[in-house]
């Protein structure tokens, strides 16, 4: 569907066509999402496909290429890590890769949210003596020192056999295939090993990575089938807006997981799942099962494995295990936002919202605020802020300004995110930070409550008393504040990334003959990066507004010689 621009608004797919479009312009319509879309239908196309599975194939790779407002869309794209191990290479090394390939290697993962495949490599090079050297691998010699420190074979220097370091990579993959055990005594023997040398530092090194191999551990539920690798999804929606919720669990051991919301967008259940998990799957291979929540999709999905020559179970359970993985994401979030409402003594505790702030020596300030709904994040929901009155590298003065913005647009009520008034608000710092929000929220008459969670020791402050609350480190409510300060801080980290490549790369173009501010806003409009910019021809320069001796000049720049930026 088209509007009168031409553009493609919507896509869908439908075994009996006229049908199908007769019930959008039906007078009786009762969702205001579909009435909005269809008063802007100008046009309408088809295309005729052998079966269903081939509209499902089609409908997911135009709904790729042309990103339709009114269609459920996998916005994000994300192509997760996995940890690769190429046995086929005579002294194997681990890399973290994003794409799969058929070269005969193994693949551990895909690693989402709430499992960090940084920690995992960190804990494999802290327990064996591994080659670290990525890229190449020559004879050497002197030995790197990695093999002083005791973290290497050496095998550039033909210390160990080609078999013995076979055995070393063995333990490696049967601790990626779920033996935690092993590993845990390796990393415990070396650990109190140093601490007796008094190599204190090195007792530290090992501690942490206990430590990590720790949160690893407790990502496994003892009930789930050692062999079981599945992705489970589940998709809920209200009528309005729509979320696809997944867990992976690869090896019995949950991989992460993530969330996946879509606003403005018009499917039932059956239709909007089949056409998420086409586009999810479209480029990627699937585990060897696929457990959703809405039968009706069961059948489409089952024959579009099949249509790919992939064997793929495809269940839709209604009792144990499989049936318990896709309420366990749900029921941990709800377990840990009850808990964390009892320990602060509030009634309830739906609307979580956590803010911090990111600069370098008081440049491009910049503030995140991301909200989670019901212990889980509302992507939707997230809000970023440029400091506008503050001078210098003031944090709290930065926090007390995003408050304060973010409080007024409350009152105003224009924006969907800020018309909600949170139940929580959690700083990231401590009793400094805190005190400076808590004055921007004490000008407001909210029953909201405020807290602060210090990084160093994850102590929580609660606004007016100067002793913290420990929560325990085991416990779900602390765990669930961490994931909400880290992510508030990703959300930070990466918008100030952002300002500061834009400022960055402007002034290189502000070093380019006759192209000012007006000309550079010319170019972003069109180019949107410094990179398309470089790349652009004269012509292509010119279509963008700016006048052909300046076009000239920006062609000539980019090719006088490699123009760096330090992000």
């Amino acid at each position: 569907m088209l509007d009168c621009d031409g553009n493609i608004i919507y896509i869908g797919k439908a075994v009996n066509l006229k049908n199908r479009v007769r019930q959008y312009f039906r007078s009786n319509i009762a969702d205001d999402k579909v009435r909005a879309m269809v008063s802007h239908i100008a046009d309408f196309r088809y295309i005729l496909t052998n079966n269903e599975v081939d509209a499902l194939v089609l409908e997911a790779n135009l709904i790729k290429k042309h990103k339709p407002l009114y269609n459920i869309l996998l916005k994000d794209d994300k192509d997760y890590p996995f940890i690769k191990i190429n046995m086929r290479e005579s002294f194997p090394a681990i890399s973290i890769v994003r794409r799969l390939s058929d070269d005969g290697a193994l693949y551990f993962g895909p690693y989402m949210r709430g499992i960090s495949v940084n920690d995992l490599t960190d804990i494999i090079e802290a327990a064996f003596l591994l080659r670290k050297c990525k890229n190449s691998f020559k004879a050497r010699k002197r030995a790197c020192l990695n093999f002083h420190l005791g973290r290497c074979l050496a095998p550039c220097m033909g210390a160990v056999s080609e078999k013995e370091y076979k055995k070393e990579i063995k333990k490696v993959i049967d601790f990626l295939r779920g033996n935690e055990k092993y590993v845990a005594d390796i990393l415990n023997t070396k650990m109190l090993l140093a601490a007796e040398n008094e190599d204190f530092e090195n007792a530290l090194y090992y501690r942490e990575k206990l430590k990590a191999l720790d949160k690893i551990v407790r990502n496994q539920i003892t009930a789930i089938p050692k062999d079981l690798n599945a992705d489970i999804f589940a998709f809920v929606s209200d009528g309005e807006n729509a979320c696809v919720a997944m867990l992976c669990v690869r090896g019995g051991r949950m991989c992460g997981g993530d969330n996946f919301p879509f606003e403005k967008r018009i499917a039932n259940s059956g239709e909007g799942l089949s056409s998420f998990l086409a586009q999810y799957y479209i480029n990627s291979a699937p585990p060897d099962e696929v457990i959703i929540n809405v039968s009706s999709a069961r059948n489409l999905i089952g024959e579009f494995f099949s249509s790919r020559g992939e064997k793929v179970k495809v269940l839709t359970p209604q009792k144990a295990i499989r049936n318990d993985l896709k309420r366990e994401k749900e029921n941990s979030a709800q377990k840990a936002v009850s808990q964390l409402a009892e320990i602060l003594n509030i009634p309830n505790i739906r609307r979580m919202e956590a803010y911090d702030i990111s600069n370098i020596s008081g440049t491009d300030k910049v503030a995140s605020m991301v909200v989670f709904v019901d212990g889980e994040a509302n992507h939707a929901h997230y809000r970023r802020f440029k400091i506008k009155t503050v001078k210098g590298a003031d944090d709290f003065a930065c926090m007390a300004e995003t408050l304060k913005r973010r409080l007024f647009e409350m009152t105003c009520a224009k924006d969907i995110s800020f018309g909600e008034v949170p139940d929580l608000i959690v700083i990231d710092g401590g009793k400094g930070q805190l005190s400076a929000a808590y004055a921007a929220l004490s000008e407001y008459s909210l029953n909201t409550h405020m807290i602060g969670l210090a990084k160093r020791e994850e102590e929580v402050f609660v606004p007016n008393c100067s002793a913290p609350i420990i929560i325990p480190h085991t416990f779900p409510a602390l765990k669930l504040l961490q994931k909400i300060r880290d992510e508030a801080h990703r959300f930070a980290v990466t918008y100030h990334r952002k300002l500061r490549a834009d400022r960055m790369s402007r002034s290189v173009l502000l070093k380019i003959d006759g192209l000012g501010e007006k000309g550079i806003e010319k170019l972003y409009r069109s180019f949107k990066s410094l990179d398309n910019i470089k790349n652009a021809s004269t012509d292509e320069l010119v279509k963008s507004g700016i006048n052909k001796t300046v076009a000239e000049k920006i062609f000539e720049f980019f090719r006088k010689g490699d123009i760096e930026i330090e992000i």
